[in-house]
């Protein structure tokens, strides 16, 4: 009986996971269409992590392992390269293939790249969801974790770090807009 039960609530998780990112989504599509170049980049606080340019032209975020406590206030453009790592490297594993190193991830180096970039890993997150079948959500799944869990728990957590993410753009979003009203 429990395995029928088990069974019969599959699928329901899956379309669950795929409407709480939809619903994610939404959120996105709100806050990151209105970015800005300067928006990214502004620093709310004194010591705020970011993305850098390099000699070699390309976007680094700020990094110190292990991160400090507390963490530093970081801008736009620190959390969508942060999406950009996590979300990637998680595709990637969902593929079977091995992400990149966090040092190998760039920030795009402007608004509407990292859009574009960001509404690439959505198109790339959705179609691996349409792909997942009921069996794959037990799969053993050891990504982000050292441990595996069932490969569930790795979209939901991507699902909710996503929405932290969006929600943490949406604000420092209006603080700019706030504090840039007269310019």
């Amino acid at each position: 009986m429990n395995n029928e039960r088990s069974s019969s609530t599959t699928p329901l998780q899956l379309e669950t996971l795929k409407w709480q990112f939809r619903l994610t989504w939404q959120l996105a599509d709100y806050h990151l269409p209105r970015l800005t170049d300067d928006m990214c980049l502004w620093e709310p606080a004194a010591g705020s992590w970011s993305v850098r340019e390099a000699r070699d032209h390309k976007w680094y975020p700020d990094w110190v392992e292990p991160e400090p406590d507390p963490a530093p206030t970081v801008t736009i453009g620190w959390l969508t390269w942060h999406i950009i790592w996590w979300w990637s490297g998680l595709l990637a594993k969902i593929r079977e293939e091995a992400p990149l190193p966090r040092q190998e991830i760039t920030w795009p180096g402007n608004a509407s790249a990292v859009v574009m970039k960001l509404q690439e890993l959505s198109e790339e997150w959705t179609e691996a969801l349409n792909k997942l079948s009921s069996n794959d959500l037990e799969r053993p799944f050891g990504y982000p974790w050292s441990e595996e869990r069932p490969m569930r728990v790795a979209l939901a957590w991507a699902n909710s770090e996503l929405m932290k993410n969006i929600a943490e753009i949406g604000i420092i979003r209006h603080l700019y807009e706030a504090t840039h009203a007269h310019d």
